[in-house]
């Protein structure tokens, strides 16, 4: 604007902006890498260009139990509508074929001079609705179908076992979705962040895990993967490369019971791939750690697997989680509120690897924290009784100024008492 007025010259005011700009560093962020697996679960997975499509139709049963369910619902009626249409023609066919749509709707008396395959059928309205009241089984008693014609009774054997297996392949493909394994898998929750912290001497990946619900997972168990983008020494390119990593479970069948909420520890050793990473490099580390928990639904019996992962920005280097199972008038209390809560703690920014070969270094490291913890408390100390002082200080001014002053008091005798009140 001023230089616009010419009150300062354009040329200094460019030549300002620029310096500005150069004297700023620029930070570029680094392109976020793609999940592999969504914090939910969800695998980050599109197939294309797949050929051979009929291959979901062999195995139908499953193809419907994986479809939407506005998918599955529009299929579901439809073959129910099909199946009544389609025997709908076949009854009609029947009758018409007979000759029943020129006679009227005789009643049981007139019977015994006609006698048509399918009793009140003139139109393909009436033989629709005798088709719904013969797969359903409705029998509202209007229609009915006499011995007369063997094809008839043909027709009504064929519809009775169509429709049985409508009913089973439908019935049965709602059931399973209802019933699906990753519903249970809601009320499995891990920690949003995962921490890397010492515990026993060594350099730890940990992360939380826990169950909502009363009903437990029986025959749980967790694993952990670590996937990473990696070039084999003949230049071939893996995108997804997985590499199990091995979880500390002081129990040989490597179960976890479930009951609370659980800090499910890794050891960063030797078989581990996060052997060589340290605190520096853990920013600029493309990997994904992905956690996968499988168990036993015990109310169902189905199994149930529930999954997340852990990018690099997602695992707080020094942290470690909180409490939050206490026991209170005798039964112990989770409370959730604190579930994913860290708190930072003294570790060694160096790698496991470095850790090993110089263990000196968590050494100085635990020194170095518990002077700072003792500066702090030292601090803390001087601040409590310098706070104290200051109050007995104003405590005795507030004293001062409520003091009675000395008054004299002269006797007949003539002598000076001090009185003091």
């Amino acid at each position: 604007m001023l230089a616009r007025k010419s009150i300062i010259p354009e040329e200094y005011v460019l030549a300002r902006i620029a310096a500005e700009n150069l004297g700023k560093p620029r930070i570029r962020d680094r392109p976020r890498k793609a999940r592999f697996i969504a914090k939910n679960g969800a695998c980050n997975l599109a197939h294309k260009n797949i050929r051979e499509q009929g291959r979901f139709l062999q195995d139908i049963f499953t193809t419907l139990v994986d479809l939407k369910w506005r998918h599955t619902l529009v299929i579901f009626t439809m073959s129910f509508l099909c199946s009544w249409l389609f025997f709908a023609m076949m009854w009609w066919l029947v009758a018409f074929g007979h000759g029943d749509m020129d006679k009227p709707c005789v009643s049981d008396g007139e019977l015994i001079k006609w006698k048509p395959c399918i009793t009140c059928v003139r139109s393909f309205t009436s033989a629709f609705l005798f088709s719904i009241e013969v797969q359903v089984t409705i029998g509202f008693g209007g229609r009915m179908m006499t011995e007369e014609c063997p094809i008839a009774i043909t027709v009504l054997i064929l519809q009775n076992i169509v429709g049985l297996i409508i009913n089973a392949v439908m019935l049965g493909c709602i059931f399973m979705k209802t019933a699906q394994a990753h519903r249970r898998a809601e009320t499995l929750i891990f920690s949003r962040n995962a921490v890397i912290a010492v515990r026993n001497g060594k350099l730890c990946f940990m992360f939380r895990v826990g169950d909502l619900r009363k009903s437990m997972i029986i025959s749980a168990s967790v694993r952990i993967q670590v996937v990473k983008k990696t070039i084999t020494p003949e230049g071939e390119v893996i995108p997804i490369h997985q590499q199990d990593v091995p979880v500390d479970n002081p129990l040989e069948s490597n179960n976890i019971f479930l009951v609370a909420p659980l800090i499910i520890c890794h050891v960063i050793d030797k078989r581990s791939p996060l052997y060589d990473i340290s605190a520096n490099d853990l920013a600029n580390q493309d990997l994904e750690i992905i956690v996968i928990l499988e168990g036993v639904v015990e109310t169902t019996g189905i199994t149930t697997q529930a999954r997340t992962s852990y990018i690099s920005e997602e695992i707080l280097w020094g942290h470690r989680f909180v409490p939050i199972v206490a026991e209170e008038e005798g039964t112990y209390a989770v409370d959730y509120s604190k579930f994913g809560n860290t708190t930072k703690i003294a570790a060694p920014r160096c790698s496991a690897k470095e850790l090993d070969e110089k263990p000196s270094i968590l050494i100085q490291t635990l020194q170095k924290s518990e002077l700072s913890h003792q500066n702090s408390l030292r601090k803390r100390n001087s601040m409590r009784r310098n706070n104290s002082i200051r109050r007995n200080n104003s405590i005795r001014r507030n004293n001062s100024s409520f003091t009675v002053p000395k008054v004299q008091f002269m006797t007949p005798e003539g002598n000076q008492n001090m009185l003091e009140t």
